[in-house]
């Protein structure tokens, strides 16, 4: 601020006493020295997005409502930036129409000078406040990721209480807790696991309706998952242990048609061979 306000004292004083050509390479070299200022703060604040929009992207996936107003405040901060920018290359084209029109009069450089200390003033506080805000972005997009992980972590622990109830015969126990897991946790990344696990609990009571069921549930709702084979294989034993043969021979033909190269394919084959 001191070296603009240096800057324009001698253009003022190169108007007011017919400036020789030596003080006006010296102005020019410092209008120089000022866009050298103004673009640094532009890649600055180019950099600043760059963060803001590495930030974001950080923690989107799973927090779609709190992401949407996060996008909404970089969107303000982007804007804010752009409009920045173009009252700083504004300012830049003023200061060199400034060096070319050197025959002005004193007062009308004075009134300029004084209006460029004030806009240059109120740029730099607006970018304080553009990075106080950022800066606030990501504190809370830390909040929000530890607050993802510590969630994952409370899920997590709750499928694997379920795996050892099933594992310890507690068929029961696991059902009810891999059913809590499945009611906070429906688009985990476990969920087709946690229906199996529950059709294999329905499976082992010899509830085969209700595995059917469950197992439909991986085969229907997660199809790029890897239990969706092995449900397959299970829903067909279920459909055959309650004699409905139609359905088990066509649960096992998917089988082996989507799936040709898997164990349990070569288990579907097998067992089509038995089913009349």
């Amino acid at each position: 601020m001191k070296y603009l306000n240096l800057t324009v004292l001698l253009v003022a004083l190169s108007l007011s006493g017919c400036a020789s050509q030596g003080s006006l390479d010296n102005i020019r070299n410092d209008i120089d020295s000022i866009k050298t200022r103004m673009f640094s703060m532009d890649r600055d604040m180019s950099s600043l997005r760059e963060e803001s929009k590495v930030s974001v992207g950080a923690v989107e996936k799973g927090f779609k409502s709190d992401v949407a107003s996060v996008r909404k405040m970089s969107a303000d901060i982007q804007a804010n930036i752009d409009s920045t920018k173009s009252e700083m290359q504004a300012l830049s084209g003023k200061v060199d129409d400034t060096a070319l029109a050197v025959k002005k009069p004193s007062d009308d450089l004075a009134r300029y000078r004084e209006d460029a200390d004030k806009r240059i003033v109120a740029l730099e506080e607006r970018i304080l406040k553009q990075q106080a805000t950022l800066d606030s972005l990501s504190k809370k997009m830390a909040e929000l990721a530890k607050a993802k992980k510590e969630e994952g972590a409370a899920s997590d622990s709750l499928y694997l209480k379920g795996l050892d109830s099933l594992k310890a015969g507690d068929v029961a126990t696991a059902r009810e807790q891999f059913a809590k897991f499945l009611e906070q946790n429906p688009k985990h990344e476990l969920a087709a696991n946690a229906h199996y696990w529950i059709g294999e609990t329905h499976y082992s009571e010899k509830n085969y309706e209700s595995a059917i069921l469950s197992y439909q549930e991986v085969i229907k709702n997660f199809p790029g998952k890897e239990k969706v084979v092995a449900a397959m294989y299970k829903q067909a034993l279920a459909f055959n242990a309650i004699k409905d043969t139609k359905s088990a021979k066509f649960v096992l033909k998917k089988l082996i048609e989507g799936f040709p190269k898997s164990e349990e394919a070569k288990k579907a084959k097998a067992l089509l061979k038995e089913i009349k």
